[in-house]
């Protein structure tokens, strides 16, 4: 649990790295699988592969040049507007491929030589988002305009003539952009590596890593020059710059033998995920923790560099995630020798120098108490979202309250989804353990007003939050459904009210407040069987979202502008809450879209994928005015806060059964 009482406002500059970072990350990570297969052609069938194959090397060529640029373009396209932005994006770096290759040939030609054939990965990374971000813009203009039966030849035109045109820009505009570009970087790495200063890149790489900075460095850079350099040379060092396991492996063991607290206890498990598991965030909070211990990872990551560049080793692709069995797959035969030393020097250097440090500082730590939670939740906010691997290492370091603790407030964008669930969990949580004198309510961010003691929020949110009540205590959680947080600010409100009985006599004290129970009001009015719906295979978030918004209309409850108030709350925050649960709401900007109160609750037993890695089983759609809803919501939340009554809900073989269980669970 991290808690925090300074008012500090967002890093702009940071903030603003990591979302372009995040969002260039959001279109390579996908691809990933494709890298891989190419890196595997490579290996096998090129004239210096381990089974030369003259008919099969032929895919390697197009494979880079054409389907990776065009996948990572319309990746970026589905981001910003679904399939039809990925086709525009898609489209458009087509013109930058071929403006590319004109270029290049003319340069040839007229004996000026060059970087050879350049893969469009920077051009399909701006051209992608942009073609689909312009389509969207030109839909909205419009949108409702067009006659009836006219829709899909204006659809289907629309986007072919901006494709077209946007292929033509890009040839002609962006391609000799992006070959300048990537000259320019090509010709500062070439400098590096000729005066054997490549070590030096880790001066910038490795802070970079742990303030989650890499990801524009790394997909926007290293990712597009490495390809370019192992489609001529067969291998790219600069695949190794930011991959290299051994710096985090030295780090961490460092921890395991000489920290304290709980940082010493989770370092070992920490290593292992690390190393094997390619999960490179875990070691960041150790070093937030003490920053002094930049220098280490600092010194290993230049061990490791200096190390490939003496032995001339590479990637033939790049290993994602980052662990040492990805290297090894990706790892050309001659180069074995000359990584494997790389990875154990760099953890050597790693391990003896942060070794040195923490024995220097092991008195002070002690006697400072354990500040691995906080650090654990730095970050968290540092990366911008959830992990599921840090909210562990979080659960075992606890935090003593800096104040007496009166109001809780769970706070979330609009106030009525995800921050009712958690409220509605916590309260439980507090009245089992016979807690007293303190409330738990649930309000949106922009209306804290400043009498709050402790204000729970996502990760995400923390820092707008933090804002609106600079005096309280702030805690940051993962999800809002089983988050092990929960259960220390239980702990710490335990501690605090017998604190308080041991300082002052039974008959002294005033009579405190019990915790509000929660009575559900309007089950009947809110929740309906016919809205309850079970469906046997799965479908994109959007259609979940469309179906649920739908219900939600046929209700009477919204207005048809309430599925696009839907999908911008999920560009703000996912409404996953854990346990297989999206409660989908609007934003607090879609107020007057809202109309009444009601509840859409859709099963997809086939799962609909949420984003991040998450599964959604159950789609709780909600609209609400006034607070019946939010009680229903909250004991919705406690039912699938509970792993035996999720099971049942599973199970439920028909939709009249499961609105059954349902209502059971809100009486």
């Amino acid at each position: 649990m991290s808690t925090d009482t300074a008012t500090k406002a967002p890093g702009g500059f940071r903030v603003a790295v990591q979302k372009i970072g995040s969002f260039m990350s959001g279109m390579i990570m996908p691809n990933i699988p494709a890298l891989v297969a190419w890196g595997l052609f490579t290996a096998f069938f090129i004239e210096k592969g381990w089974t030369p194959n003259a008919d099969l090397s032929t895919i390697v060529d197009p494979m880079i040049h054409y389907l990776l640029p065009l996948v990572i373009a319309y990746t970026g396209g589905f981001m910003i507007y679904d399939k039809r932005g990925g086709v525009v994006g898609m489209i458009a770096t087509m013109g930058a491929i071929a403006g590319s290759d004109l270029l290049i040939a003319a340069q040839n030609a007229d004996g000026e030589g060059g970087l050879g054939q350049i893969h469009m990965f920077l051009g399909a990374m701006v051209m992608g988002p942009l073609g689909a971000w312009i389509m969207k813009k030109l839909d909205a203009l419009w949108e409702g305009k067009v006659k009836a039966g006219f829709e899909m030849l204006v659809n289907m035109f629309s986007a072919g003539i901006l494709g077209f045109l946007a292929a033509i820009f890009s040839f002609y505009i962006l391609a000799p952009v992006v070959n300048w570009i990537t000259g320019v970087l090509s010709s500062a790495v070439e400098f590096l590596v000729s005066r054997d200063l490549l070590p030096l890149t880790s001066i910038l790489i490795e802070p970079a890593k742990v303030f989650f900075l890499n990801n524009a460095i790394n997909h926007g850079v290293l990712t597009p020059l490495g390809t370019i350099e192992a489609t001529d040379q067969g291998k790219s060092i600069l695949f190794l710059l930011e991959a290299n396991p051994g710096v985090g492996l030295g780090l961490l063991l460092a921890f395991t033998f000489f920290g304290v607290g709980a940082a010493k206890g989770s370092a070992p498990g920490a290593a292992i995920i690390q190393f094997f598991g390619g999960i490179h965030e875990v070691y960041f909070p150790y070093v937030l923790m003490k920053p002094s211990l930049l220098i280490a990872v600092i010194a290993g990551g230049m061990s490791g560099v200096a190390t490939n560049a003496l032995f001339d080793t590479g990637l033939r692709a790049p290993a994602a995630p980052g662990s040492i069995i990805a290297v090894m797959i990706q790892t050309p035969g001659s180069d074995y020798l000359g990584i494997i030393l790389a990875v154990v020097i760099s953890a050597a250097v790693t391990f003896a120098i942060a070794s040195v440090i923490l024995r220097a500082s092991r008195k002070r730590d002690l006697a400072a108490g354990d500040r691995f939670g906080a650090a654990v939740a730095q970050t968290e906010k540092n990366k911008g979202k959830k992990s599921d691997f840090l909210s562990g290492m979080a659960a075992g370091a606890s935090v003593t309250a800096t104040k007496t603790i009166e109001k809780v407030i769970f706070a979330c964008d609009a106030g009525m989804g995800s921050s009712a669930m958690g409220a509605g969990v916590l309260r439980k949580k507090v009245k089992d353990a016979g807690i007293t004198g303190v409330t738990v309510t649930n309000k949106s961010i922009a209306n804290l007003d400043g009498t709050a003691d402790l204000v729970i929020t996502q990760s995400q949110l923390t820092d707008r939050a933090r804002q609106n009540e600079p005096s309280a205590m702030h805690v940051s959680v993962g999800g809002f459904m089983n988050a092990p947080e929960y259960d220390e600010v239980v702990e710490m409100l335990l501690k605090q009210q017998n604190g308080e009985a041991e300082e002052a006599p039974a008959e002294a004290a005033p009579a405190a407040a019990p915790v509000a129970d929660v009575e559900p009001a309007g089950a009947a009015e809110v929740l309906k069987p016919a809205y309850v719906k079970i469906h046997s295979g799965s479908v994109t978030r959007e259609e979940a979202l469309q179906e649920a918004s739908g219900i939600l209309e046929e209700a009477g409850a919204v207005t048809g502008d309430y599925f696009q108030a839907m999908k911008d709350r999920e560009q703000t925050v996912s409404t996953f809450m854990g346990n297989g649960l999206a409660i989908p709401h609007g934003t607090d900007a879609a107020k007057d879209a809202v109309l009444g109160s009601a509840l859409a609750v859709i099963r997809y037993d086939g799962g609909v994928d949420w984003g991040d890695g998450d599964t959604a089983t159950f789609v709780v759609g909600i609209a609400g005015k006034g607070d019946a809803h939010l009680e229903i919501l909250q004991s919705v939340a406690i039912q699938f806060g509970d792993d035996d009554t999720v099971a049942r809900l599973k199970a439920a073989e028909t939709e009249e059964e499961l609105y059954t269980l349902l209502k059971g669970g809100l009486s």
